[in-house]
């Protein structure tokens, strides 16, 4: 699915009252199976440019044009808020810094809970493969609290290929994590975003 930004804009009111630009750009492409790696300081406004493709916060102006989604082409700002949550659910896998998983509810159930905004019925079999492949077979029906950081960040990269979507966005996703298994969680994205391409050939 290829990304097309154009005069994207966002910014903030500082405390004082004084405008804060974060975002602007204009022009961006990303194509199809392409790789993108953003570099920048904390508050250089990444996390803010992958939540506006997202959909998670709207823009102050421009576009942000998606193509070849299961609709055709898509302009996200053009979408109600409960529309992009919609699109993201279909379309777009999002792996947080912090796995932010429900501690209620165990490694499978979480993969599993990120199928329900799509409306299509829970894969138990994917979501199964999809633990297995990040090494946590034996873990399925354990909660966060029983899981290591590494494996419960693990299980955030299972829930947001569970939906095997078109982009897959990663904001820092090994942040918090030691050398070792910052470099097993990166090797697993890119072989499970393979996968993922794949099967929706």
């Amino acid at each position: 699915m290829a990304l097309t930004l154009s005069q994207l804009r966002k910014q903030y009111v500082g405390p004082d009252g004084s405008v804060v630009p974060v975002i602007e750009i204009e022009h961006f492409h990303l194509g199809d199976a392409e790789q993108v790696a953003l570099v920048g300081t904390s508050g250089s406004g990444k996390t803010t440019l992958l939540h506006l493709i997202a959909g998670i916060l709207a823009p102050d102006g421009g576009k942000i044009v998606f193509d070849a989604t299961t609709n055709g082409r898509v302009d996200l700002t053009m979408l109600s808020e409960a529309d992009r949550d919609v699109f993201r659910g279909r379309n777009i896998g999002y792996i947080f810094q912090t796995h932010h998983l429900l501690p209620g509810f165990t490694a499978l159930e979480n993969v599993l809970l990120g199928m329900s905004f799509t409306g299509r019925k829970h894969d138990s079999s994917w979501a199964t493969h999809l633990l297995n492949e990040v090494g946590l077979s034996n873990r399925l029906h354990y909660k966060p609290e029983k899981l290591s950081v590494g494996q419960q960040q693990r299980v955030a990269v299972a829930r947001a290929l569970a939906n095997r979507p078109k982009l897959v966005l990663a904001d820092e996703p090994t942040g918090a994590l030691d050398a070792t298994n910052a470099q097993q969680v990166l090797d697993l994205i890119r072989k499970l975003c393979s996968e993922v391409s794949a099967s929706l050939l």
